[in-house]
């Protein structure tokens, strides 16, 4: 893990924090974090930046999405392959986690009712593919938003 000029957040911001621990429980259904998990998570609840390498299956997902819901705002993770979203968001829907996916097989219209749902603050956790980051127009959308934390779900995406 690598810490950089951290976003130290303020007491009161703080205080509208959820507690993550509680979130592992309730949301997902584990009593404990596993390895390392905590500490990832500890990091990123005050803001420092950091690089997670687990092993598949280790939990690295968590690691990201549960800060998302702990915070303020809509978590943005950074996700090359569209199967993976779907299975990501697929997952985080099923046990009552708002998310959505901004992708090329999505039409217009359903793109537009994605992005309102983030305005309206009613996105928890919103996968974007890699190039979208480089539209002007989807940055501009970004400057928008109140956003919890940047995630990115792939090692090849950087």
């Amino acid at each position: 893990m690598l810490a950089s000029q951290p976003y130290l957040a303020s007491a009161e911001e703080k205080s509208h924090f959820q507690n993550p621990h509680e979130i592992l429980n309730s949301v997902f259904g584990y009593p404990d974090f596993r390895g390392r998990q905590a500490e990832v998570v500890e990091a990123l609840m005050l803001g420092h930046d950091a690089v997670v390498l687990f092993p598949t299956g280790a939990g690295k997902s968590l690691c990201f999405q549960i800060p998302a819901l702990c915070r303020p705002g809509v978590g943005i993770v950074i996700s090359p392959l569209i199967a993976l979203m779907k299975d990501q968001v697929g997952a985080l829907t099923g046990v009552g986690v708002s998310a959505a996916a901004l992708n090329s097989s999505l039409t217009q219209d359903e793109q537009e009712t994605i992005r309102q749902r983030a305005r309206d603050g009613k996105l928890k956790l919103l996968y974007v593919t890699p190039e979208r980051l480089a539209n002007e127009n989807f940055r501009r959308f970004l400057d928008t938003l109140q956003i919890a934390l940047f995630a990115i779900d792939e090692a090849h995406c950087v």
